[in-house]
């Protein structure tokens, strides 16, 4: 039986790259993303549904999917929603910046609450894998606001009976943004230098595709429970 793919977030870096490798993996027949606003993606895989991620919890996704299903198209997918929930892997690549948020409040909404808004409608879907991209240095009791919201978000994913969750935390990330951060951009040249001469290896960058590939690749292992962090170092390491 083929796996069905809910991904948020697809819009940004790593979540484009998941869409990807999810539309490139013969294991998914179907890749469903939950969006604010539609992308400007066409794909024989793909079904967009846009959502209000303040009110999530009131998604009908059955009838989402009927709505735009011409012909009976989606009546398998329907079907093994209906039927198979555990075949259903979920995706959270939901987040955004302090700039482009305008403030703390609004930055912990988009980062914590609708993450955490779309973790627990999945469970109730009855999905059982939630993989998320988290940050290296979440912690809940971080002084760094930015950490601070990651290891909250971590913890509160922790707290839903997910059969696994997976937490991803990749390092400086690589790969072509829409808008330039002068300040990671720095960043990034200086940690290349730095773990070239073998120095803090857990910091190396890692390209956006490589997390994708490795959440992809961790969804479909088989037998997996309970919760797991995995590290910039780990991911690198599965997909090499």
């Amino acid at each position: 039986m083929s796996q069905i793919a809910i991904i948020s977030g697809s819009s940004g870096l790593v979540g484009t790259q998941l869409l990807h490798q999810l539309f490139q993996h013969p294991a998914y027949d179907w890749v469903i993303s939950l969006g604010r606003r539609e992308l400007a993606l066409k794909h024989s895989k793909l079904i967009q549904v846009k959502v209000d991620f303040k009110k999530l919890e009131k998604l009908d996704l059955i009838e989402k999917i009927k709505e735009n299903d011409l012909g009976g198209k989606y009546h398998n997918l329907v079907k093994q929603i209906q039927t198979q929930p555990h075949l259903i892997h979920v995706f959270s690549a939901l987040g955004t910046t302090l700039k482009d948020a305008g403030s703390k409040d609004n930055f912990y909404q988009i980062d914590h609450d609708f993450v955490i808004n779309f973790a627990r409608w999945a469970f109730g879907l009855g999905a059982e894998k939630f993989l998320y991209v988290s940050a290296i240095g979440a912690d809940a009791q971080s002084t760094i606001f930015y950490n601070k919201v990651k290891g909250e978000i971590e913890e509160d994913l922790k707290r839903i009976d997910f059969k696994y969750v997976g937490i991803f935390q990749p390092s400086l990330l690589l790969g072509n943004r829409k808008t330039n951060r002068l300040g990671e951009e720095v960043g990034k040249v200086l940690m290349r230098g730095i773990t070239f001469l073998g120095l803090f290896k857990k910091y190396k960058p890692i390209y956006d595709h490589q997390v994708a590939k490795a959440m992809v690749k961790k969804a479909l292992e088989n037998g997996l429970t309970g919760n797991e962090t995995i590290s910039s170092t780990e991911m690198h390491q599965m997909i090499s």
